[in-house]
């Protein structure tokens, strides 16, 4: 089976990117910026003074060893689903919610499983769906930083890492 990419907005990338590269099946993981105004590859500083891109990771996974269902459902978990421009001490449209899809056959997933959520939690997330417009890699001190930096900041508490480490190896 081959590899799929999807892109994933959770707040703060350097926290979110490392949950994701600590599941299994995941193979690969680039921070970027997603989703913005602009037809050029914009700066960290940019995006961080509300250029309007969003903190982004691009996951490249094998869906014989974790399905798109399944890695959703993983980023639900370390999200706050309902809040706008926001997640843990971050703030700034750079740090909204998103789950960008390649495919149509991607977009009927997400659908599917953003109904299930909102159904389970008993009302409409923030979370933006949407096609994935544009998407530039971040500068390359972002890219791996908490593997670079494991005392870096993250919003993400140190126990998701360990049960992301876990997943899908029982």
């Amino acid at each position: 089976m081959s590899l799929e990419k999807i892109a994933l907005a959770g707040g703060c990338f350097w926290g979110t990117e490392r949950y994701f590269q600590l599941l299994k099946g995941v193979r690969e993981t680039t921070v970027g910026y997603a989703n913005g105004p602009t037809d050029h590859a914009p700066s960290y500083e940019e995006v961080k003074h509300g250029l309007g891109h969003a903190e982004t990771v691009m996951i490249t996974f094998d869906p014989g060893e974790i399905t798109l269902e399944e890695l959703l459902e993983q980023y639900y978990t370390i999200i706050d689903p309902f809040s706008v421009n926001r997640q843990g001490h971050d703030v700034g449209i750079q740090y909204r919610t998103g789950i960008y899809y390649l495919t149509d056959e991607q977009r009927d997933t997400v659908e599917k499983s953003m109904q299930r959520l909102e159904a389970r939690l008993g009302r409409k997330t923030a979370i933006e769906v949407m096609k994935l417009a544009c998407f530039y890699p971040a500068e390359e001190y972002h890219q791996d930083y908490l593997i670079k930096n494991p005392m870096g900041y993250c919003h993400l508490p140190a126990s998701r890492f360990e049960e992301a480490k876990a997943y899908g190896r029982q």
